[in-house]
């Protein structure tokens, strides 16, 4: 049986309910859904797209950091939006963290509400 590992690191926010930032299986890493919350506060960054769709993505990488990967190593993203008005707010702030060369694939809906009516979510997976 596959031993699974958690991931845990202050520099992103704590588990709002049962889940963990992270666990890897072998070398892949499953992240849980990340929102624009700041892990000092566990208040969002901003009420606006642009400084939760940072926040969540400064949150994936500390994440990744944490599990000895990087954004260069995602393999699979899911972008979850309150109104599909905000893609390419999101979408620009998202591909700043990418190279062309290491996109990963991906899908982006449109949900009817986040966990605490948060902007955007976003999740990943990743090898290490």
């Amino acid at each position: 049986m596959k031993e699974k590992e958690t991931i845990y690191t202050e520099r992103a926010p704590e588990a709002i309910g049962p889940y963990n930032q992270a666990v890897v299986v072998e070398d892949t890493i499953y992240i849980s859904g990340q929102i624009g919350l700041k892990p000092e506060s566990m208040e969002f960054a901003g009420s606006d797209i642009e400084s939760q769709a940072k926040q969540v993505m400064e949150n994936l990488k500390a994440i990744l950091e944490e599990a000895g990967s990087s954004f260069g190593q995602v393999i699979k993203i899911s972008i979850y939006l309150d109104d599909m008005d905000n893609f390419s707010s999101v979408n620009k702030i998202y591909g700043s963290y990418f190279s062309d060369d290491s996109l990963p694939s991906r899908e982006t809906v449109a949900v009817k509400t986040l966990p605490k009516n948060a902007l955007v979510e976003i999740s990943c997976i990743a090898y290490r």
